[in-house]
């Protein structure tokens, strides 16, 4: 059985738990993780109810030992591992530069980029030994510069005094880190048979209240299931919302 490990998916209303489960439907193994294990043992023991494969796993982005701990882990009980989808992420509303907190932009930063790539690292000879790997560094639009709806820079025409309606925000420039993480990973793992890709779920309504304004987690989890399913010959080092391809 495929084994897949999705980070940040101790929330039911969540990206992380509805990608474990569209997974699940096809035929993974899922492990669910988040920075406490009693809050993915639930969310594993219902899929398990529903008849699906899911085990709970306690990684800490944030705490190395953790994550190396997790990479143990599985590797004891399954010797290899199939796809990462690197899910987890902080944002911390801030809308200038001047008004930003440094503290909480370390957070960002430590958490969506240095702990994914943390976490990446860790997972990389179980994804190796697979022999047919694939990560998914969940993104987003609002970290490229191209992006027609969320870019830095959102519309066609360039000119240098303009810029999109978008706000700047940090979280969105830990996504921009994230995308070159992505295509460092690639290009490194091309000759592994291991396939990393970035994807921008889409504004996804993971909270009470957002639903009128955000699409359903599961419409948005597709795109990452599919990222995470692709054949051996498809696509690798490249960007995606829903299964179309992105401009960085």
């Amino acid at each position: 059985m495929r084994t897949a490990l999705i980070t940040g998916s101790g929330r039911r209303e969540g990206l992380g738990f509805e990608t474990a489960r569209q997974l699940a439907a096809e035929g993974f193994h899922v492990i669910l993780s988040a920075r406490k294990l009693s809050q993915v043992e639930p969310l594993a023991a219902e899929l398990d109810e529903e008849g699906f494969d899911a085990s709970a796993l306690e990684l800490d982005l944030l705490d190395r030992a953790s994550v190396a701990a997790a990479a143990r882990q599985v590797e004891e009980r399954f010797g290899r591992l199939d796809v990462l989808i690197n899910n987890a992420a902080v944002m911390v509303a801030a809308p200038t530069v001047a008004d930003k907190d440094l503290d909480e932009l370390m957070l960002e930063f430590q958490t969506n980029v240095v702990g994914t790539w943390s976490v990446t690292q860790h997972m990389l000879p179980l994804l190796v030994a697979g022999g047919h790997g694939r990560i998914v560094n969940v993104s987003s639009g609002a970290g490229s510069f191209w992006d027609p709806d969320y870019g830095l820079v959102n519309y066609p025409g360039f000119e240098m005094d303009r810029f999109g309606e978008m706000p700047i925000t940090a979280y969105a420039l830990t996504k921009t880190a994230l995308n070159g993480l992505t295509i460092k990973t690639a290009k490194e793992l091309k000759g592994a048979n291991v396939l990393v890709n970035a994807v921008c779920p889409g504004v996804t309504a993971t909270r009470p209240g957002t639903e009128q304004w955000a699409r359903p987690a599961a419409e948005s989890a597709k795109g990452v299931v599919w990222a995470a399913t692709l054949p051996d010959d498809g696509p690798t080092g490249l960007f995606f919302r829903d299964g179309k391809q992105l401009p960085w």
